[in-house]
């Protein structure tokens, strides 16, 4: 779809009627601004409409990319347009929230229509004594798992770049496939 001249589009604002009226009778200047109306009735019909195009839910298809881009959301052309909307949508709140397993979680789950679990090797705590053991387990590790209801619908090597892409560099990485049939990993 693109936004040049729409074949038997009406003007809401006629150029022609708002003539002096000496121009009025004038078939030359009419025809003129009758052409004239042609090629901006587009533009007025997308000012009218100017809030729809920047509410991701309502947005033409092909400017949804350009609407994300807004917010510093680079779409993945490969994801359905519902799922791009709502990407869109929750822009703000997944740059709140990035960096954390709840933003990731919340990120994959849009991407892949699945649930999404995280599981952190590390932990907080604290202790009125010294003597305590830190808490988590050694070492820096994510865990991902993606509970889909069909595994094939879901790009596992398109996960794991996400993945990769939106946490700390120093922290090893595995995800998890899980569905009804068996485990894959990446």
């Amino acid at each position: 779809m693109s936004r040049g001249p729409v074949e038997d589009l009406a003007s809401p604002h006629p150029l022609g009627e708002r003539l002096p009226a000496i121009y009025q009778g004038d078939l030359f200047a009419q025809g003129l601004t009758a052409a004239l109306d042609q090629v901006l009735a587009p533009i007025f019909s997308t000012l009218d409409n100017l809030d729809s195009y920047l509410d991701p839910r309502l947005a033409p298809a092909d400017f949804l990319a350009w609407l994300g881009a807004w917010v510093g959301m680079v779409l993945d052309e490969s994801l359905p347009p519902e799922r791009q909307r709502v990407l869109v949508g929750e822009a703000a709140a997944l740059y709140r929230v990035r960096g954390t397993a709840r933003g990731l979680a919340r990120h994959l789950e849009i991407v892949t229509g699945a649930r999404v679990e995280i599981e952190e090797s590390g932990g907080t705590a604290w202790y009125t004594t010294s003597s305590n053991p830190p808490p988590g387990r050694p070492g820096y590790e994510l865990v991902v798992r993606v509970y889909a209801d069909d595994p094939a619908s879901v790009d596992l090597s398109s996960v794991d770049a996400r993945v990769a892409a939106f946490k700390p560099a120093h922290v090893l990485h595995r995800v998890e496939l899980l569905g009804s049939g068996p485990v894959k990993t990446a």
